[in-house]
């Protein structure tokens, strides 16, 4: 007796195909093109080397150089943890997405004038297998930037009690007292400084402090989960706050749901500018602001690829060695 035939498989459409094929062609080119743009920056470094050394470097020249300078950088005091304890929630390409958001969030601290100390805590699952999977484990070269497997309990849990930004200067947080912060729990005092962002929150977020601690939840659900933060937040008895985007952008026609790196560039801004509206405006893609934009623009997902992001973080590691 014949088996029965196996379904046939379905064939690709020829846009499909053309995709496909781009995709093993950059696979394939890679090692190669990185190696030809790192050879391309060296001689260009050797070049100007040269003309420097014997004086025939122009004004335009001398004016980039300047430019380019590093600027020293001034620590803001707060901290930014990204909670990552949502792998089992997202589909692989919403982990590959989170992984291209968390490269930006990295490039952006990297560059900003007023970078926040940066943790990424439940680094487990499939985020980490990606992360681990590009470029050679490349974020484990993050400068500024912690590593936990463990959850954002470890601010405030056991032996790893994390002291509060600003207490190691002498800083006493704004909603404590000498006296309480004496016979408080310690856990509490920890937890009274942390504040769990999220657009679900009835609270608006008004200002950012250097004694502070905010929590970007790592999700890219395209809004499967509603309260999904928020309710994590209540279990572990900290504050939540939305950004002001309501007050500050009343014309913005899509869903008030930004990605990790938007919601992490608009504090970098803030910190800037002291400015809310300048930041959101400095931040959100003006797409947003455009009624009936392709599928509504609901999924407020990144508008750069993946591999640019990874591209970016490549660049940012290589020029720290």
């Amino acid at each position: 007796m014949d088996s029965p035939a196996a379904p046939a498989t379905p064939a690709l459409s020829k846009s499909a195909q053309k995709r496909a094929e781009r995709k093993e062609r950059l696979a394939a080119t890679k090692l190669e093109r990185r190696a030809k743009e790192k050879a391309a920056k060296k001689e260009k470094k050797r070049i100007k080397a040269e003309k420097r050394a014997a004086g025939e470097l122009d004004s335009a020249d001398e004016a980039e150089r300047e430019r380019n300078k590093k600027k020293p950088k001034l620590e803001f005091g707060g901290r930014v943890l990204i909670d990552l304890g949502f792998d089992d929630k997202m589909l692989d390409k919403e982990i590959n997405s989170l992984c291209s958001q968390l490269a930006y969030t990295y490039s952006a601290n990297r560059q900003a004038s007023f970078p926040f100390s940066l943790i990424c805590s439940s680094l487990n699952g499939r985020t980490r297998d990606r992360l681990e999977a590009n470029s050679d484990a490349a974020y484990k070269r993050w400068v500024n930037t912690e590593w936990w497997e463990e959850g954002y309990e470890r601010l405030w849990s056991g032996d790893v009690l994390s002291v509060e930004p600003g207490a190691e200067s002498g800083n006493v947080p704004e909603n404590s007292s000498p006296e309480t912060s004496a016979t408080a729990d310690p856990a509490q005092s920890v937890k009274q400084s942390i504040v769990y962002l999220t657009a679900d929150s009835e609270e608006e977020l008004t200002e950012l402090r250097p004694n502070e601690t905010y929590i970007i939840g790592g999700i890219v659900d395209r809004n499967r989960y509603k309260n999904l933060c928020l309710g994590k937040a209540k279990e572990s008895d900290i504050r939540t706050a939305a950004l002001p985007i309501g007050r500050y952008l009343e014309n913005l026609p899509t869903r008030k749901v930004l990605t990790v790196n938007q919601v992490f560039e608009i504090m970098l801004k803030w910190v800037e500018t002291r400015d809310w509206e300048t930041s959101l405006y400095a931040v959100i893609p003006k797409r947003k602001f455009l009624s009936g934009g392709k599928n509504g623009e609901k999924e407020g997902s990144t508008v750069v690829t993946e591999e640019d992001a990874l591209a970016q973080s490549e660049v940012a590691i290589e020029s720290e060695a």
